[in-house]
């Protein structure tokens, strides 16, 4: 099940990230939308893309994605296609390589399909329900991937450049299990914890949206891990209010729910 939904947003994300890196291999205007945040033409292009895409193959899905007005029809949707296609514009303007595309299918509001692609780096994430978490590099065999079952010795993955006081403080009144603090850029947090990679990473901040945690939520849950609200309730998807308000936290195991 979802086989044909979850190979069409891996079509989508590989179509995407030809694209996305003919820009980032050349020079590329940085504007500031209304929120703040700095969008270029990769994002705007890749964004044409996927959902093209995966309309022509699904007429009657919904979408909702950073870079396309919002229409509220969608909440009457069952299938609703929810897109970043560059997750990380800060690290896509600063050539850092990590940042990501996110394809995500919700189904009567819970995830079904999530595909992470990071296309500096050749590394592609994927995921549907029931049926695991993989990895892959390059044109290699996808790899079954899964959580590790650390409680001691942990380490937190950090953003690069979004870390707060909170979440500072955080890693302070935990450090006799958090030993270990690593940065890292966009969904690649969560999905190195899919991995088994590191143990835990937390956003204590209401600025994140659905487009920014769909993909690499189901690619965590399919792995064995948890990605849930910091009070322990389920991210429920295509919301009206699109906005994480409570922040997040992510990880290897339900000890680690400090």
């Amino acid at each position: 099940m979802w086989e044909k939904e979850l190979h069409a947003a891996i079509e989508a994300g590989l179509l995407a990230k030809k694209k996305i890196m003919e820009i980032y291999a050349k020079h590329f205007d940085v504007e500031i939308k209304d929120d703040n945040s700095p969008v270029t033409i990769a994002d705007k292009s890749a964004d044409e893309i996927i959902r093209n895409y995966l309309h022509e193959l699904f007429p009657t899905h919904a979408f909702l994605t950073e870079e396309s007005t919002d229409n509220l029809d969608r909440l009457k949707n069952d299938f609703v296609w929810i897109v970043d296609p560059v997750d990380g514009t800060k690290d896509f303007v600063a050539k850092d390589g990590e940042f990501t595309t996110n394809i995500a299918l919700a189904y009567k509001h819970k995830l079904v399909v999530g595909v992470v692609v990071a296309p500096a780096i050749d590394e592609i994430y994927f995921a549907s329900k029931g049926n695991g978490s993989y990895f892959q590099k390059g044109n290699e065999k996808p790899v079954r991937i899964h959580v590790n079952d650390k409680l001691e010795d942990l380490t937190m993955l950090i953003s690069v450049f979004h870390f707060n006081d909170s979440e500072k403080e955080f890693i302070e009144k935990h450090s006799d299990k958090i030993k270990h603090v690593e940065r890292k850029g966009s969904s690649l947090k969560p999905c190195a914890i899919a991995h088994g990679l590191a143990e835990i990473t937390i956003r204590r901040s209401p600025n994140t949206k659905e487009w920014d945690t769909a993909a690499c939520q189901i690619v965590v849950e399919e792995a064995g891990g948890l990605f849930i609200e910091p009070d322990g309730s389920p991210i429920k998807y295509n919301r009206e209010d699109v906005y994480n308000r409570k922040g997040y936290i992510v990880v290897n195991r339900k000890e680690n729910l400090f």
